[in-house]
């Protein structure tokens, strides 16, 4: 345990749940980087990932975004090229970069595609997948509609996925955000876990939230307030 780190962890109470209001102000204070760190929610819900019914996966676009610009590629052919051109994509085309990736480039964030490129996006499965890239319909990132998943992905929109043990991490800003900010973004996904409530679900949905910077302590959110911005 690092000097600045041990200090952090003095300011933070370990046996207390904090309301998120709280969370937020103490996040920011045991921040420990010289870097403008990003702000983390964890949320360990009472799921079992592995029946398709207790899963938990979407998008959503956080009212202030992440802090963070974001690289997108876009495969698309015809009209819809100069369409995600136009919206602002970094890199749009087709068979040409499915090649440049396979030898091993990956300068991007997001991966957006139209459903009549999916034929030869579906190669890059065993690449594209296990980061986390593959365009799917189910977060938006399969459409016909490349202005729009191209502006939300610039705005602030981010993913979240349960992984194996049930738990979901998202990016809710950065440091440098007001308070209310990040508040308002963590909110925001709360709620949208909330909503997306699988229906295999049963008992107490979510277990624990906890708040944290890169490299600093985590600070444990009270899951009865856990939508209360007091």
């Amino acid at each position: 345990m690092g000097k600045k780190y041990a200090e952090a962890l003095k300011l933070i109470e370990a046996d207390k749940l904090y309301s998120p209001k709280e969370a937020v102000e103490l996040v920011k204070k045991t921040s420990i980087t010289k870097f403008d760190s990003t702000v983390e929610a964890s949320f360990r819900l009472g799921v079992n990932p592995k029946y398709a019914d207790q899963q938990v996966r979407g998008a959503l676009v956080l009212p202030h975004g992440t802090g963070k610009s974001k690289t997108v590629l876009v495969f698309a052919k015809g009209a819809k090229i100069a369409e995600a051109e136009a919206a602002g994509a970094d890199y749009v085309g087709g068979e040409e970069l499915v090649a440049k990736i396979k030898d091993g480039w990956a300068d991007f964030d997001v991966c957006v595609a139209t459903p009549d490129m999916m034929g030869i996006v579906g190669k890059l499965g065993k690449i594209l997948g296990p980061k986390g890239l593959m365009p799917n319909p189910k977060v938006g990132t399969v459409t016909m509609d490349v202005t729009r998943a191209i502006n939300e992905i610039k705005a602030g929109k981010i993913e979240y996925r349960t992984d194996k043990a049930g738990n979901v991490q998202a990016p809710i800003g950065k440091v440098s955000f007001t308070d209310e900010q990040l508040l308002e973004n963590y909110i925001t996904l709360a709620e949208t876990l909330i909503k997306v409530k699988p229906s295999g679900a049963k008992g107490q949905y979510i277990k624990t939230v906890t708040l944290s910077t890169t490299m600093g302590p985590g600070v444990k959110i009270d899951v009865f307030k856990v939508t209360n911005n007091k």
